[in-house]
This record gives structure tokens, sequence and C-alpha cells, in this order.
């Protein structure tokens, strides 16, 4: 048996190799368009600057179904771009889903991919752009740089204010004959182009902008928290966290301000931008099993769990923690780092508190805990470079505090 002590040292050791890698890797970010209306100006660049003109669209039902897409349909076709609509995707997409849309996207012809949707629709297009042009299988390009060969051209108007998928690296998986989510890592999946308008995300419900906005605000936070930050990524990380601070309740309560919407899809893309580089940590190690396991949407597991970490990795993080306490407008002056982190953590379970999202996780099993677990730590183990590593029983402990009946 290997002492922990030595897993942890030599675990650190690989992500400092990993932290030096992305200083040779180079991580492009898509061609931005910014602001109400620019959903549109991206349909206008795809038409008249790429010579696309099969385009698949990957979205989901529920947005065709209230006619989100419809405007921008219209100005592709009014452009002189056909296309096909994939509205299969669902939260937390399968591989049989993507295989879905690569089959669409071959027998309709298309030459490039627009998603239009949330982190879900955004992951699927990721993969079905890589499946496109590699002979490899889902499963097999699993993990980090094995997308050999370049994806089909892909373009992403988010709907939510939440994954930042439009400006990362990864796309993640579901696999529910193995009860399994993983992520596929690689620069080239970063789509070319991207539209951030905050007026397509007026109509969303209080409850998928709030959990979306504290999946923002995970990102953030555990890319600036993580040992393998750079001064760029904090500069990204904290302005995401001072946008999200300033905004998101406002979203919520109201839900038709386009400024606010637009600042918290920034804010989202600049979370991205932060932890592309810097990684997230067991918020997402944990989070990404919940989803496995019971279906549990991403943003809402996050911010379930996000308090958690924190209160965990204080001990090793306490004056970063504190900074981010600062640019969210908590100090008043005269508190030490080790009350500004408290004061921190506080204000992240009160928003979580008015939004109205649970401290359990309602389906939560006991029997599962020891392989959740276990996934976890390897998630976290390999990928992440955590302020605070844990073992097996304290990564099972902390996850039986979410249980329904630990409340």
């Amino acid at each position: 048996m290997i002492p922990f002590e030595l897993k942890v040292f030599f675990f650190k050791i690989w992500q400092f190799l990993l932290k030096w890698s992305t200083k040779v890797l180079t991580f492009r970010t898509p061609e931005l368009f910014n602001g109400p209306g620019s959903s549109l100006q991206l349909c206008e660049h795809i038409a008249s600057k790429t010579g696309v003109r099969n385009l698949l669209v990957v979205t989901d039902g529920m947005l065709m179904k209230i006619g989100l897409l419809k405007p921008m349909l219209d100005k592709l076709n009014e452009l002189g771009v056909r296309t096909a609509v994939y509205d299969g995707v669902m939260p937390n997409p399968t591989i049989e889903q993507i295989e879905t849309g690569l089959t669409m996207l071959r027998r309709e012809g298309c030459t490039a991919i627009l998603a239009i949707g949330g982190g879900s629709s955004i992951d699927a297009a990721k993969v079905i752009a890589a499946r496109a042009t590699n002979p490899h299988k889902i499963t097999w390009m699993a993990g980090l740089l094995r997308v050999f060969f370049k994806p089909m051209p892909l373009y992403a108007v988010p709907t939510t204010a939440g994954t930042g998928s439009e400006v990362t690296v990864a796309a993640v998986v579901s696999d529910p004959s193995t009860t399994r989510k993983f992520a596929i890592m690689d620069p080239k999946l970063v789509p070319i182009g991207a539209a951030l308008d905050g007026a397509l995300m007026t109509g969303l419900p209080a409850a998928i902008t709030s959990a979306t906005g504290m999946d923002a605000l995970t990102h953030a936070v555990e890319a600036y928290i993580s040992r393998n930050w750079t001064p760029a990524t904090d500069a990204e990380a904290l302005d995401a966290t001072r946008l999200i601070m300033e905004n998101l309740q406002e979203a919520v309560r109201n839900p038709t301000n386009v400024q606010a919407r637009q600042n918290m899809a920034l804010a989202s893309f600049k979370a991205g931008v932060a932890f592309t580089t810097a990684g997230v940590g067991y918020v997402h190690a944990i989070a990404h099993n919940f989803g496995a396991y019971y279906h549990v949407p991403h943003g809402l597991a996050n911010a379930i769990i996000l308090p958690r970490v924190l209160d965990y990795s204080k001990p090793e993080c306490t004056p970063r923690l504190a900074r981010l306490a600062e640019v969210s407008g908590l100090k008043k002056g005269g508190e030490t780092e080790a009350q500004l982190a408290d004061a921190f953590i506080a204000h992240v379970r009160a928003l979580n508190a008015e939004f109205g999202i649970p401290t359990q996780v309602e389906k939560l099993k006991e029997s599962d805990i020891p392989a959740i677990a276990d996934k976890a730590m390897s998630e976290a183990y390999w990928f992440y470079a955590v302020p605070r590593y844990m073992d097996k029983p304290v990564c099972e402990a902390f996850i039986r505090g979410m249980l329904p009946q630990a409340a």
C-alpha cells in the first residue's frame, strides 16, 4: 500500500509537469461576437466569410420548440446556407446521441457545425466535429490530446451563461453502459467562432439561470484556487467572479435585464478561459459522477458541492479565498484573511439558499459512495491541481455528507 503522502507528492509533481506543458501548447480562443444580436452577426460571418453552404445545427428539442433558433435559421437560409437541424441532444449527452448527430451530418453532406444551446449541445457538437475527421471511437478519444486530426469547423452560440464550453478545450460525454462521464480534452476542440448574445437568455427560467450561473462561478473559483494558476488565469477568474457577483442575482430576479444577461455571458466566457489553463477540482470530479449516476444537472451539482469543497480546501488556499471575497464586494475593512475566506464561503451558501438550491443530493445512495469516491479521486488526481487532496476515507465521508438523511 502506497502511503497517501507519497501519492500526493507524486501527483503534485505530475500536475507541475502539466502546468509547464500548457506553456508549450497553444490555447486559442474563438473569434468573439459579443453583444445583443451577435448571434445573427455570427450567422452572417459563416455565410460570407467561410464558404460553408451545408451546415449542421446541433441543439436540443426544447429550444427548437420555443422558436429560439428561428431568427438564426432564417438568417442562414436567407444568406444561402442550407441547414440540417439535429435536436436530439439531452442533458449529459451520451455516445449514442453524438453518433446519431454524426450520422445526420454525413447523410446531409454538412461541412461545418453550429452549436446553439447550453453546454450539453456545445459539448456534443465538439465531439461530432472530432468524429467527423478522426477514425477513432468516442471512448478512445477520452483523456488528454487524443484528437489527432483537426475537427470539422465548429461555431457556437451559448444560450446559457454557465459552462463556458464555447471557449474550452473539453467536451464531457456520458456512457450509460458503464455509468461513467468522461472528458475529451484537446485544444483542437475549441470552436472557431462564438457569439455571446445576452438577448437569447432573457427567457431562461430562474432555476436554470441560477444553476448555470453557479456553474460559471465554480469554474472561476476552482481555476483561481488551483495550484496551476497563472497571472493570466487569475485575471480572468477574478474578473469572472466580480461579474457574477454583480449580475447573477439581478439576472435571476429580473430575467429580461439584457445587460445583466450579457455580463453573465461574458463572465461565463472568462471563467472558461481561466479553467482551460488552470483546471478545476473536486467540485467537478464529484459533480461529474452525480451526473453519471443520477442525472443531476451539472450546474446544480456544482452549486451543491462548491461550498463544501471550499470549506475542505480553505487551510491550503485561505489568501486566495480572501481575494475572491474582496472582488465580490465582501470586504468591509479590518478583516483578517481567514475572516474574508469564511465570508466568501458563507456568501456562496447564501446565494444557494436564495436560489432554492438544496444542500443535499436527493438521489444519492450509500451503496454508490465507494465507487463514486474512486472515480472522483482518480479524475482529480490525474487532471486537477487541487489545493488539498483527499484520500479514500475522507472522500467517502465528504460525499456521505450529501446523503438526503445527512441534512
